[in-house]
C-alpha cells in the first residue's frame, strides 16, 4: 500500500512536470530571403545595370540558371506562434546588361489579408435590364 502511493506520486510529479515542461517550448520566426527597404526598391530604374541593381539591392534570392535575364528579391517571414506570414516579391527583368521592366508586390500576400479584403469588398450587381413596354 505503501509503495503504491509512492508510485502515485512519483508518476504524478512526472506527470506535471510534462505539462509544465510543454508549456515552455519556444518556437524562433522562420524568416527567409531579402527584406527590401521601400526606399532602395524606389531607386531601382529601368537602364540601370546588373551591377548596379546588386550594390543597390544585394545578391537576388532566386537567380534562374537557364533564363538570365530575370531576377527574383522574394522575403518570407512568419512569427514564431502567429498564423500571419508576410510575403514580398520583387522582380527586375533584364535584357542585356539594363533593366527593362519592374514588378514589385507592395501589399503584404497572406492568406489573412486577402480573405479581409475579399469580405470587405461589397458584391456589385450590374443592374436590373429594363423592358420597352410596347
Amino acid at each position: 500500500m505503501y509503495m503504491t502511493r509512492i508510485i502515485r506520486w512519483r508518476g504524478l510529479a512526472a506527470l506535471l512536470a510534462t505539462v509544465m515542461l510543454s508549456a515552455c517550448v519556444y518556437s524562433i520566426d522562420i524568416q527567409q530571403g531579402n527584406l527590401l527597404e521601400p526606399k532602395d526598391i524606389d531607386r531601382v530604374a529601368v537602364g540601370m545595370t546588373r551591377v548596379q541593381v546588386r550594390s543597390l539591392l544585394g545578391t537576388p534570392m532566386v537567380s534562374d540558371p537557364f533564363e538570365g535575364a530575370r531576377w527574383d528579391y522574394v522575403y518570407y517571414l512568419k512569427r514564431n506562434r502567429s498564423s500571419e506570414v508576410l510575403k514580398q516579391h520583387f522582380v527586375v527583368y533584364f535584357e542585356g546588361d539594363k533593366v527593362s521592366r519592374i514588378d514589385r508586390s507592395d501589399q503584404p500576400k497572406n492568406a489573412d489579408s486577402a480573405t479581409a479584403a475579399t469580405k470587405a469588398a461589397p458584391a456589385t450587381e450590374a443592374p436590373a435590364a429594363t423592358e420597352a413596354q410596347p
